[in-house]
């Protein structure tokens, strides 16, 4: 048997409707958004008395989905600091390959991103930089050269 493909990338947030602001700028389309609870969310995430809303965004005309997740009850848990370095274990960014890095990181500025360190060339084949956003998270970009 294998992996038959990755479905989403999970991010729990504090403010579900800026962080889905970011990632529409980005590109990516709303799916759908709602609350979700009850004993089979309880089940699956092994939380009790859980009350969260969810939205999932998706890249258009292409695999790959992001889901968010405010929780509402129990509150949310911060593990790490706000702001970790690249160096801090768990998951670190979502990259995405885009057209225009420039003009991407133009339109996410104006949703509060800052570059994390600066855009830069890798030999002849990217340009790429990554951009910490709404609630510290970070996104890679990739422009293909060539």
């Amino acid at each position: 048997m294998a992996i038959r493909r990755m479905d989403n990338v999970l991010i729990v947030v504090e403010d579900l409707d800026a962080v889905i602001a970011f990632f529409v700028e980005l590109g990516m389309e709303l799916e759908g958004k709602g609350p979700v609870e009850g004993p089979w969310v309880e089940r699956v995430i092994g939380v009790s008395d859980v009350r969260q809303d969810v939205a999932m965004l998706r890249i258009p005309g292409a695999p790959g989905r992001i889901e968010l997740a405010q929780f509402h009850q129990p509150a949310a848990i911060r593990a790490e600091p706000k702001v970790a370095p690249a160096n801090t274990l768990g998951i670190r960014r979502v990259m995405f390959a885009v057209d225009d890095i420039d003009e991407v990181v133009a339109r996410l500025r104006g949703h509060g991103a800052e570059l994390v360190g600066e855009v830069v060339r890798f030999e002849d084949i990217y340009r790429l930089c990554y951009l910490r956003g709404p609630e510290g998270i970070i996104v890679g970009l990739a422009e293909e050269l060539g």
